[in-house]
């Protein structure tokens, strides 16, 4: 299929961008990449009838160390944001996570906040936003700027807490504090397929922070204290439960739990030693 008839908007800075969705509200989408959406549009699961493209906006294409945050603006590339000299430094969660995001094709055209703004459930960058307590920065001609912590953003499937006005300017991933270790592991189909189940783990002398994409119908985040083998074991399975998995053409409800089960162990227990 192709996409029903759009009108096209090219802006050139956010001040644009915010104009345009006051102007046009729910008729309108935001085309940043493009690697959500288009299939979308291909398969008229969404009809815009205007697209506000900020593939070119200036002030939108960058991304920076600020204040304790790495600052990913809204138009800046997944693969602009994993080339960074000091990734591994600054967010080791994200450096972690980038190798299983699709492919370097699709890196190099999809942004971090359209896979944010799209929340789709088995993402990979969602999930590290919500294990790393990171934030969203909402903004609307009429609103100015909101910031939402990721569990207050993702709201379900392909739901987040944007409004229709509002385009997401900017996310801000917490930079890596002294003591802290982070590790990532995702099992797919194949590589750079949807996640069936991705994980995320920090682990500090606080304790840990463990979180699950693929399963839930959102990123799903726990706090816990360092944990004996036996206890990790009881807290995974509670939570493997509580995710409420269901069967689908990937795999089913069994075997995603098994994974958050063995994989979550492997995982924080290389991260406590």
């Amino acid at each position: 299929m192709k996409p029903a008839a759009f009108d096209y908007i090219r802006v050139d800075s956010a001040d644009e961008a915010v104009a345009a969705l006051a102007q046009h509200g729910d008729e309108a989408r935001i085309l940043a990449g493009g690697q959500s959406l288009t299939p979308m549009l291909n398969m008229r699961v969404a009809q815009p009838k205007v697209l506000v493209d900020i593939s070119r906006a200036a002030d939108l294409l960058t991304s920076k160390a600020d204040n304790g945050t790495l600052v990913v603006r809204a138009a800046a590339t997944q693969a602009a944001v994993e080339r960074r000299p000091r990734l591994a430094d600054e967010v080791p969660l994200l450096a972690r996570a980038f190798p299983h995001l699709g492919h370097f094709q699709t890196r190099n055209r999809g942004t971090v906040c359209g896979s944010l703004a799209h929340a789709d459930p088995s993402a990979e960058l969602p999930l590290c936003l919500a294990v790393l307590d990171g934030e969203v920065v909402l903004r609307s001609r009429s609103g100015g700027r909101r910031t939402l912590r990721a569990d207050e953003f993702f709201q379900g499937p392909l739901t987040t807490a944007r409004q229709p006005t509002e385009i997401v300017e900017e996310a801000r991933f917490p930079l890596a504090r002294a003591g802290e270790r982070y590790g990532f592991a995702e099992v797919a189909m194949r590589h750079g397929d949807f996640a069936i189940v991705a994980l995320a783990a920090i682990v500090s002398a606080a304790g840990i922070r463990f979180g699950v994409s693929g399963v839930a119908d959102r990123p799903r985040v726990r706090r816990w204290p360092r944990l004996a083998a036996a206890e990790l074991d009881a807290e995974l399975n509670r939570f493997a439960w509580e995710l409420g998995a269901r069967d689908d053409q990937h795999a089913n409800a069994v075997y995603r739990r098994h994974l958050v089960r063995t994989l979550g162990r492997k995982l924080i227990g290389e991260l406590q030693g």
